[in-house]
């Protein structure tokens, strides 16, 4: 039952969406810090635009652990912002050219050998540190030390 998290991290990392999208099972939930998505389109959506921000995103599992039909993963997500990247609020960061070298924990219940549900945490401060914002964030300001207000063009940092 829990290879289907093998392949999941598998075809996360070979940035696979089709492959990813095959490990959920239909009416499956994906929730995050900032957001949650509840049908196949959502969940996708949300994996590309990770991808877009940063198109070498890699996991590396630390540690595995697995009771009856639940896995927890401790892993750490290394990559660099080379796309714009949709932040807490909903506004897109202009590449930074930055890495992250971030830790995470994902959490699965699993049935069939599929994803039912997928919860998923990480310091978003760690992230937004080593692509060089500052807090509180200013949306919309000049400064530079924020994600701009417009979503389609962000600010270069």
């Amino acid at each position: 039952m829990y290879d289907v998290v093998d392949r999941m991290l598998d075809a996360m990392n070979a940035h696979d969406l089709h492959a990813v999208l095959r490990c959920y099972a239909p009416g499956a939930v994906v929730v995050g810090p900032e957001m949650e998505a509840g049908e196949p389109g959502e969940i996708g959506s949300y994996m590309l635009q990770m991808w877009e921000g940063f198109p070498d995103l890699h996991f590396t599992i630390w540690e595995t652990i697995t009771f009856a039909d639940v896995v927890a993963t401790e892993m750490t997500a290394v990559g660099t912002h080379t796309g714009p990247y949709l932040v807490a609020g909903g506004d897109l960061l202009a590449p930074t050219g930055r890495g992250i070298n971030v830790r995470v924990s994902w959490f699965w219940h699993l049935k069939d050998d599929l994803i039912l549900s997928q919860r998923f945490y990480y310091d978003q401060l760690q992230i937004y540190s080593q692509l060089g914002l500052r807090l509180p964030l200013s949306f919309g300001d000049d400064s530079g030390n924020g994600a701009s207000g417009d979503r389609g063009r962000g600010h270069d940092l």
